[in-house]
């Protein structure tokens, strides 16, 4: 009997040919993956042991050097502290009004195709549009914030909201919860869409009232929907750039500085490329570190539950 055609052979040569399968379907998502995903992060990485302009070709390697200056730079640690509250108000915000709107997506009421579309809106625009949108209503002169206090008599209350270090970080939030909301409404009403209605009639059958349905119901199976949509929300604030940019291009003062707009003016600004990635590569591995804090922080939570 040849030993080639023995069962463990044929199971091994099966595996073999699944495999190679597999990598043919999965192969060039890969490499795009490998190349625009994890290439860039060691480049980041070893580009920020250099003192380099991005323009010459000559690079002076420096080792940590870099990092060394970004832990005494007094504004870098101002963009770490703007963006946490970034993450807070947008984990505290844009959640559970995302969550609050899917709800009222599904009261039965008239006009709410209406209410979807007016809903998404926000996200459909693009964040340049929505930038120059945002920074004339809180035009200081014609804003309609401002009009809208003169015309009541609050007149005293008027500001240059985009101008002032105490209001235009706020500001700025307003405008990135109003934009991105509707993002999580979409992901917390599929979530809501695929729970089995039979859930709800027997708990009603069983005489609990629509607040106790949500708590008891709704809440503990969209679970997973809200710590992936808390993950996402943390990651694209701390990486958050374009809106900010627009509106105030990190002032007055640095006062809407974040991570990402400091890293970019010191790339192109300053052609301190080298610089810039030390500040890039931080900025992964704080938003890296949270995203596993999360996730283990849930997994902990679960087999607590168990």
């Amino acid at each position: 009997m040849n030993s080639n055609a023995s069962p463990q052979n044929i199971r091994r040569q099966n595996k073999i040919q699944n495999s190679l399968f597999l990598l043919w379907f999965i192969g060039p998502a890969l490499l795009v993956y490998l190349i625009y995903v994890i290439y860039p992060i060691f480049a980041t990485f070893y580009y920020s042991m250099f003192k380099w302009s991005g323009i010459q070709t000559e690079k002076t390697f420096i080792a940590l050097q870099n990092y060394v200056t970004l832990l005494s730079d007094n504004v870098f640690w101002m963009t770490v502290s703007n963006n946490l509250l970034l993450v807070i108000a947008s984990v505290v915000t844009q959640i559970p009004l995302g969550l609050v709107m899917a709800l009222i997506l599904f009261a039965p009421l008239k006009g709410m195709r209406l209410f979807r579309t007016v809903y998404f809106l926000p996200l459909l625009m693009s964040t340049v549009a929505v930038g120059i949108l945002w920074s004339l209503i809180y035009d200081p002169m014609f804003g309609v914030i401002n009009k809208t206090l003169e015309a009541i008599g609050l007149g005293s209350w008027q500001n240059g909201w985009l101008g002032d270090t105490k209001t235009a970080f706020i500001a700025v939030i307003i405008t990135i919860c109003w934009q991105y909301t509707p993002f999580y409404m979409i992901l917390f009403r599929a979530a809501i869409s695929g729970i089995p209605t039979d859930i709800y009639e027997s708990a009603g059958i069983d005489g609990c009232s629509g607040f106790k349905k949500f708590w008891h119901i709704t809440l503990p199976l969209i679970k997973p929907t809200i710590i992936t949509s808390s993950v996402l929300s943390v990651i694209g604030s701390l990486k958050y750039f374009d809106l900010i940019f627009v509106m105030t291009e990190g002032g007055p003062s640095s006062s809407t500085e974040l991570m990402a707009t400091y890293m970019y003016k010191q790339a192109f600004s300053q052609f301190n490329m080298g610089y810039a990635s030390s500040i890039s590569f931080t900025m992964f591995v704080i938003a890296f570190v949270v995203a596993l804090i999360i996730l283990a922080a849930d997994r902990s939570r679960a087999k607590a539950n168990q």
